[in-house]
């Protein structure tokens, strides 16, 4: 197949390309390679696509170009004839949706349309996207599923995230698109952003600085690894979106629907401690952490829990990477790239 890769040079759009090349898929990635990070990692993420494809039967193609540019988007979806979309191209971070909202509006709410627009004319299969687990907002019955409401986000960048489910089934309806909504619960693992807790824990905790833990270590974070994420969002753009014959409107499930529609947790189900992430981490790195203890932070959200039963069920998704071996993982990477030692 074909698929269109969007957010290719970022954390989990760049594993997700890798998987695909390596099953033999041709992959068009659509990245704007912005500097919100370090623009050399995303680079050296491109140059590692390039490396995978020469080895494998599939073929990569970059496109550098703005999503919220329109014109941009149509003139790939004219030039190539895409099997599958997996749309994972965003603005992320939470604290940074507090100083910068109007980001958060153009890169997943414009930037979402725009794809959707070009899905419809060029009738797309199958559209697969990211949402995320901050969309529960306020909700505080865990695990989370998809199948209660998630109205009452608490910051801007879970309310962009829940109005491109919103439109993705606007789309569905109206145009019999197949759209699959994908709520991601903190992903970790090599090749990761540098502005994500475990990145910076180790940056500090090797340089002998201490580290903010907020809400003073009492959070809980359902942790999945980005292989076992990836796995996920595979098989789940492999299974082109149905309708739900059963649906009811009466009664009417946020997570499936009469148009080819729907919305899956995608997380460990398993939550995790952060101060038992941290020392998976001090074990990893063989070095103690110290601990700089603080409230929690506006917008952050104490808990996350994922039910994925469903994605299991529909897929067979059955995620497998324990907190300890993920974080080992991610501390070879780091050593590797950066050049660092360990204790």
């Amino acid at each position: 197949m074909k698929a269109l890769v969007t957010g290719h040079a970022g954390f989990i759009g760049f594993h997700t390309a890798k998987r695909l090349l390596e099953r033999g898929d041709d992959v068009v990635g659509f990245d704007c390679v912005n500097d919100y990070y370090d623009v050399s990692l995303k680079r050296a993420r491109l140059e590692e696509l390039n490396r995978v494809a020469a080895d494998s039967s599939g073929s990569i193609e970059h496109v550098e170009q703005d999503l919220a540019d329109q014109s941009a988007v149509e003139a790939v979806f004219k030039a190539q004839d895409i099997d599958r979309v997996i749309h994972l191209a965003a603005q992320a971070g939470v604290r940074h949706s507090l100083s910068h909202p109007r980001d958060y509006v153009k890169a997943n709410i414009d930037s979402t349309l725009n794809i959707l627009e070009a899905c419809r004319y060029a009738k797309t299969p199958h559209l697969t996207y990211a949402s995320t687990s901050s969309i529960y907002g306020a909700n505080t019955r865990m695990p989370f599923s998809e199948h209660r409401g998630v109205d009452h986000p608490l910051q801007i960048y879970a309310a962009t995230k829940r109005c491109t489910e919103l439109m993705a089934h606007a789309y569905a309806n109206l145009y019999d698109l197949p759209s699959t909504g994908l709520r991601f619960f903190t992903v970790y693992g090599p090749w990761g952003r540098p502005d994500m807790a475990l990145f910076l824990f180790t940056k500090k905790i090797l340089a002998g600085e201490p580290i903010p833990v907020f809400n003073y270590g009492n959070h809980t974070r359902d942790f999945t690894y980005v292989d076992d994420i990836v796995e996920g969002v595979i098989r789940a753009s492999d299974q082109v979106a149905q309708p739900n014959a059963d649906w009811d409107s009466d009664d009417p499930d946020p997570a499936t629907s009469f148009a080819p529609f729907r919305v899956f947790n995608i997380g460990n189900n398993n939550p995790v401690k952060l101060l038992a992430y941290i020392e998976a981490l001090e074990k990893a790195l063989g070095k103690k952490a110290e601990l700089d203890m603080q409230p929690l932070q506006p917008g952050d959200v104490p808990g996350t829990y994922a039910d994925a039963s469903a994605l299991d069920a529909a897929v067979g998704y059955k995620p497998s990477t324990s907190v300890d071996v993920g974080v080992a993982r991610f501390v070879d990477w780091y050593s590797s790239y950066y050049g660092g030692q360990r204790s």
